[in-house]
């Protein structure tokens, strides 16, 4: 969590276990006994691993039922399946013997998918970790309009807020009562706030620039969205200085949002060093990278200036739901008030109090004087 190593909140990925997962994603029992694994992600909120099997490498990834059902992979694996017909490259999600993309043993769901091509190499460093390039960022903007335009189709249904899940209050049509029924209907959230004023900061720190950004947003088109879009949910091809998104990875938080919604998300990932990487006691702006990431977004999808003043209304707040989603996961999945702590003070209000002060506000007024392209 942040710059520190952490005890995962779920057991390693054992190599029995994915022998046992595997045999039900292959005809030959036996040769399934030689599945071997080669790396465990050292991601705290997720356990998954690389395994080899006779000459080919898949990615197997555990989830608590609680936090994926079986229903809601399936729905993932759907979007997946859409995007590759559409020409993006997301690996291909292995079936087992009786037809179904997802293995149950309970209380855990697994998932399997062929390694993806390309370079991983932001597997080892924190999540929402700052591109190391400007090109890097500039290839994930390309990466990410392409996205948009392949996704724009899916018919889904957003899928209902929950542990670890992206969504979005911004578009609610009362967005305090959207709020207030959140923390207030769901067990494990209200448990989880029970220390916290939850509506009294929602109305101190939240409604103004949720305000703010709904009122730009009455004709927006909702569509499905990646929802955790950084360097580590990518792989690249060719090197460093000349930069291409080679794969899509983890589609965990998808759903139906708005493509202003996931650009901002975007930023606020890969733009804001909310880690501090260098040490310098406040996050600073990769403005470079933030130019470098529109340009390539705008490379494919046009942006004029209203969506612009549009984006920067919306990044105050992009991070409201999952912020949300992540304190009801501390609290309610693995009891760690400490996290609930991280989550709710650092993150949901935090992100937000930032946004207010001048070095946010900089930021907002760079995204809303940035180049737009009217093509």
């Amino acid at each position: 969590m942040a710059n520190d190593l952490v005890t995962p909140d779920w057991p390693a990925i054992t190599e029995s276990e994915a022998v046992e997962v595997l045999a039900h994603f292959t005809d030959d029992r036996a040769k399934a006994s030689a599945a071997a694994v080669t790396w465990r992600s050292p991601r705290p909120m997720s356990a998954a691993a690389l395994v080899t099997l006779g000459d080919a490498t898949y990615f197997v990834k555990r989830h608590d039922a609680r936090v994926r059902s079986s229903e809601r992979l399936a729905l993932e694996h759907a979007f997946a399946r859409h995007l590759r017909a559409r020409g993006l490259s997301t690996p291909a999600i292995l079936a087992t013997r009786d037809g179904s993309s997802v293995y149950e043993h309970d209380p855990f769901v697994y998932e399997v998918h062929e390694c993806a091509p390309g370079e991983d190499r932001y597997r080892d460093v924190p999540s929402w970790y700052p591109f190391t390039s400007h090109p890097d960022a500039h290839a994930a903007g390309v990466a990410l309009a392409h996205f948009h335009r392949a996704a724009a189709d899916f018919p889904a249904a957003a899928w209902d807020f929950g542990p670890l899940i992206d969504a979005d209050l911004v578009l609610a049509a009362e967005p305090d009562d959207a709020y207030r029924r959140l923390v207030t209907t769901r067990p494990g959230l209200v448990r989880a706030t029970a220390d916290y004023d939850v509506l009294g900061d929602f109305a101190s720190f939240l409604r103004e620039p949720i305000r703010v950004a709904k009122a730009r947003l009455e004709h927006v088109t909702t569509q499905w969205t990646h929802g955790d879009w950084h360097g580590s949910n990518l792989t690249w091809s060719g090197p460093a200085d000349a930069a291409r998104v080679a794969s899509v990875l983890d589609l965990g938080l998808s759903n139906r949002t708005f493509a202003l919604h996931d650009l901002a998300i975007a930023i606020e990932r890969s733009v804001v060093d909310w880690l501090d990487t260098a040490g310098l006691g406040v996050p600073s702006i990769d403005y470079g990278s933030l130019d470098a990431l529109l340009a390539g977004y705008v490379s494919v999808a046009p942006l004029t200036e209203d969506d612009l003043a549009t984006l920067a209304a919306v990044l105050p707040v992009a991070h409201v739901a999952f912020a949300l989603s992540e304190v009801e996961y501390f609290g309610s999945i693995v009891d760690s008030p400490a996290n609930v702590e991280l989550a709710y003070q650092s993150y949901l209000l935090g992100h937000a109090r930032w946004f207010d002060s001048p070095a946010g506000r900089s930021l907002l007024a760079h995204v809303r004087a940035a180049t737009p392209s009217n093509r």
